[in-house]
C-alpha cells in the first residue's frame, strides 16, 4: 500500500512540476505582454490591498504607457470612487462605458458611485441595465474571493441594493431611507 501512494504522489510532484515549468517558458517567451499591462496589474495589487492612492498613480501610469488601456481606466474609476473623488470617478466610468458599453461591471460600478452621490434614481437605472446585461452580477463576489479579500460575509449585491433603492423611491419622500452607512460601506465596487 505504502508504495502505490509513494508512487501516487511521485507521480502527481512530477506532473506540477512540468506544469509549472511550461507555465514559466510560456509566460516569460510566449505571452503577449501589452504596453502598460504590467503597472495595470501592480496597480491592482494596491487596489486590492487598499493603498488606493499607490492604486491611482499606478493605473494613471498604465494609462500614460497605454491611453486606451480600457482595464486601467476602469481601475482608476474605481479607485478614484473608493478615495472619495467623485467627479473625477464619473468622468472616468463615463469614459469606460463609452469605448466598451457592453461591459455590465462598468455600469454596476458607476451604479455604486451614483448611490454614494445620492443620486438614488441613477443609481438604480445603472444597477438594472448591469443585471440585464449580466445576471451572473446579482451573485456578488463568491467565496473564494472573498476569502482573499479578508470578507467572511457576503456584502450587499447590487442586485440586494437595487430592490432596496426600488422599495424605499416607492414610498413617500419623508418615509425613505436610502442611506445606512455602516452597510453602504460594505458594498464593493466590481472588479473584473
Amino acid at each position: 500500500m505504502e508504495h502505490k501512494l509513494y508512487k501516487t504522489l511521485v507521480y502527481i510532484a512530477v506532473i506540477l512540476t512540468l506544469t509549472w515549468l511550461g507555465w514559466t517558458i510560456y509566460d516569460s517567451f510566449f505571452s503577449h505582454v501589452e504596453p502598460g499591462d504590467n503597472a495595470y496589474l501592480t496597480a491592482n495589487n494596491f487596489f486590492q490591498d487598499g493603498h488606493y492612492q499607490s492604486a491611482l498613480t499606478t493605473y494613471e501610469e498604465a494609462l500614460q504607457e497605454n491611453p486606451l488601456h480600457i482595464y486601467a481606466l476602469r481601475g482608476k474609476a474605481r479607485t478614484l470612487l473608493q478615495l472619495g473623488e467623485y467627479k473625477r470617478a464619473l468622468r472616468a466610468f463615463n469614459e469606460a462605458i463609452a469605448r466598451e458599453p457592453n461591459f455590465a461591471g462598468a455600469y454596476a460600478n458607476r451604479g455604486v458611485l451614483y448611490d454614494r452621490m445620492g443620486q438614488h434614481e441613477a443609481a438604480l437605472q445603472d444597477y438594472d441595465k448591469a443585471l440585464n446585461m449580466d445576471n451572473s452580477l446579482s451573485e456578488g463576489p463568491g467565496w473564494l474571493t472573498r476569502f482573499f479579500r479578508l470578507q467572511p460575509e457576503k456584502p450587499p449585491t447590487i442586485a440586494e441594493r437595487a430592490q432596496y433603492l426600488r422599495e424605499q423611491l416607492a414610498l413617500p419622500v419623508s418615509k425613505r431611507l436610502l442611506k445606512v452607512p455602516e452597510v453602504d460601506e460594505q458594498q464593493r465596487p466590481y472588479q473584473q
